[in-house]
This record gives C-alpha cells, structure tokens and sequence, in this order.
C-alpha cells in the first residue's frame, strides 16, 4: 500500500490545502499518517473555516473535518517520522507554517531525505518557505534553481499591513517569495492561471488554497496512482 505523511502546522493550517490532498489521497487508497511538530493536534487557521472568506459550503467541510478525522486528531510527533517510511510527504500551507513548520530541523530532514531518496514530496502555499530553509546533502539550498510556485508576494501585500502585522496581530517573519527566490528558486507564482502546481523532478509546489485540488490530484498522477 502506497503510504504518505502529512506534516500540518501546529500555528495554524489552512483547511482546503491540507483536507482536499488528505481526501484525495484517501480516496484512491493511499494510507495517510499526520504529524505535527510537537504530535499535538493541528490547529486550524480560523480563517480557512470562515465562511466570508472561503465560502459556506467550504468552511462547513474543512471544519467537519478538522474536528471529526482520527488522523489530524492524533498525530504522531515529527521527530518520530521517518522519510523512508513513505512513498510521499505533503506540507500543506497556512501562514502557521511560518512560525513552526519551515524551519523545524525534523521537518526539513524529512523533506531532504524524501527529495534524495525515492519519494515525492508536495509543498503548498506558505509551506513552501520550507525549500529555502532547507540544504541538501551538499549544503546546498534544496530550492536552489528549481522550477516552483508558491504564496506570491501580491497576495500577501493585502493581508499584512505595512508592519507586517496579520489580522490576528502576529507579525509575519518572512515572505515566502522573497525567501524562495534568495535561496535562488526559480519563482512563477503563474499569477494569469487560475490553478498553478509545479512538478520539478519528486518536488510538487501549489499556489495557494485554489490550487488543493490539483496539487492532489498531481501528486497521485506522480505517484502512478489513478484517482
């Protein structure tokens, strides 16, 4: 049986872009584990489930969800994860990722080892900052001149303000586009698409909550699985 891992923010995921590959992948048999940094359960980013934001219909799924899955609802901690165990690991987005997630050592040792090993690895939104904190095994940024797309810098300018604040009053520490792009990533956020994934060789990137259904999708076609 095809395995996959899912790492989810502890700071705050978003709903559509951790829930639509879970159930994709799901669906077409795939064995879904969840972890989080500290194997406490993942915390939604409220505004993911809020109606006016995401739409009724979806913000009533991702929180039934979010509530009712015994995999997001007990998950195994990071550090206890092992890349080789899997067949591919998923890092859905969410801003949350920003204060957990991209920079966890466990989590970037996951990635580096699914990427050189025989996995893939699919990287969404906000997570994607994770690619430009984490080397390979030559020390070299594992970003450095792949094809990604990504949390374009356009959209973040209307949710900061000009302090960087979020609407929750956290600062945001980084840009994801800024970041990929330093860690010499070539960026296209294909912002004319309405859906942008990218497939680099066993690296899968997707835009933003728009993109879920195709990042799943993709990551299944990867993987030489039909939906």
């Amino acid at each position: 049986m095809t395995r996959a891992l899912f790492v989810v923010s502890e700071e705050g995921y978003w709903g559509e872009e951790c829930i639509e590959p879970l159930e994709t992948l799901t669906d077409a048999g795939v064995d879904v584990t969840v972890a989080t940094p500290t194997g406490g359960p993942p915390r939604i980013d409220e505004r993911s489930a809020d109606p006016e934001q995401v739409g009724e219909e979806t913000a009533e799924h991702v929180m039934e969800v979010h509530e009712t899955d015994e995999r997001l609802n007990d998950p195994i901690p990071l550090a206890k994860a092992q890349a080789g165990e899997y067949d591919a690991v998923v890092f859905p987005g969410g801003h949350g990722t920003e204060w957990d997630i991209n920079q966890d050592r466990h989590a970037r040792t996951i990635l580096r080892e699914t990427i050189e090993g025989d996995g893939k690895a699919l990287v969404v939104c906000h997570a994607i900052a994770i690619l430009a904190f984490t080397r390979d095994s030559h020390g070299a940024f594992l970003v450095h001149d792949r094809d990604v797309t990504g949390f374009p810098n356009e959209w973040e300018e209307g949710i900061v303000d000009d302090e960087d604040l979020m609407p929750d009053g956290r600062k945001l520490p980084y840009w994801v586009e800024d970041e990929v792009i330093a860690a010499g990533g070539n960026w296209d956020a294909e912002l004319d698409s309405e859906t942008s994934v990218t497939v680099d060789g066993d690296l899968i990137t997707a835009r933003g909550p728009g993109s879920s259904s195709a990042a799943g999708q993709t990551l299944l076609e990867e993987l030489g699985i039909e939906a």
